[in-house]
């Protein structure tokens, strides 16, 4: 389940790419489709890096990719092991919601991503968001400490101020927001409602299979459901 929109970017051959927070892959393997790149997928949990390994090798195994090379590295959001300016973009999707110091991890991202080039950052969406704090007391802890809760103007704000300008801005995963909601209502750990496994299996069979009518209800959706925004962004200086 691809959070960033591809489509929206302009990934060129020779292209390096970061992947911050890549958890188990799925954005590292998502632009790994792509000719002749190389992507570095990041995160400070091993597990997580082991799980995207494994989903790496499966594509090259597979020949699902574009020729490139990628690597993984364990690292922390707020100290990055890279070099000023050495990436042609950044992703960095569902990670500023568990990070206490969210302004320092900004700079990191900005520092080691080209100028001219695109920042992508998604977090949860305000009011969704806000549901399911408010259905349940564990839901945060239950989703490896989402710390805080953004409104849209406030993050825009604290990316702009590192010289980082908006070029497009959307939301997505419309068809996952009331599953969060069902879930947060029984208990986020439950995993013995018949109802939130049935919504579960729908989610896992429409990310298969992507039938075009669900791909139609989700992008309609989107601005009023969406549980993610995703924002766009180049660095300026």
């Amino acid at each position: 389940m691809l959070t960033v929109d591809f489509n929206r970017l302009d990934i060129q051959p020779g292209a390096t790419i970061l992947d911050i927070g890549c958890g188990s892959g799925r954005h590292t393997c998502g632009v790994y489709q792509f000719h002749d790149i190389t992507v570095v997928g990041s995160d400070r949990s091993v597990k997580d890096l082991g799980e995207a390994r494994n989903r790496l090798l499966l594509h090259d195994q597979l020949g699902e990719h574009g020729g490139g090379k990628w690597a993984l590295s364990a690292a922390d959001i707020t100290c990055l092991p890279y070099k000023d300016n050495c990436f042609d973009l950044v992703i960095c999707s569902e990670v500023m919601e568990h990070i206490p110091d969210h302004r320092g991890a900004v700079q990191e991202l900005v520092r080691v991503l080209k100028s001219g080039n695109t920042l992508v950052v998604s977090v949860p969406r305000y009011w969704p968001e806000r549901i399911c704090w408010a259905l349940s007391d564990d839901y945060a802890n239950s989703n490896q400490g989402h710390i805080r809760i953004y409104k849209y103007a406030e993050l825009l704000a604290i990316l702009e101020s590192f010289g980082l300008l908006q070029v497009a801005v959307h939301y997505a995963h419309s068809l996952h927001t009331p599953f969060w909601w069902l879930k947060c209502a029984v208990g986020p750990t439950r995993t013995d409602s018949g109802f939130v496994n049935l919504y579960n299996r729908f989610l896992t069979w429409d990310i298969m299979k992507q039938p075009k009518v669900t791909r139609l209800l989700d992008r309609l959706l989107n601005p009023i459901l969406g549980k993610s925004i995703v924002i766009y962004l180049k660095k300026q200086r």
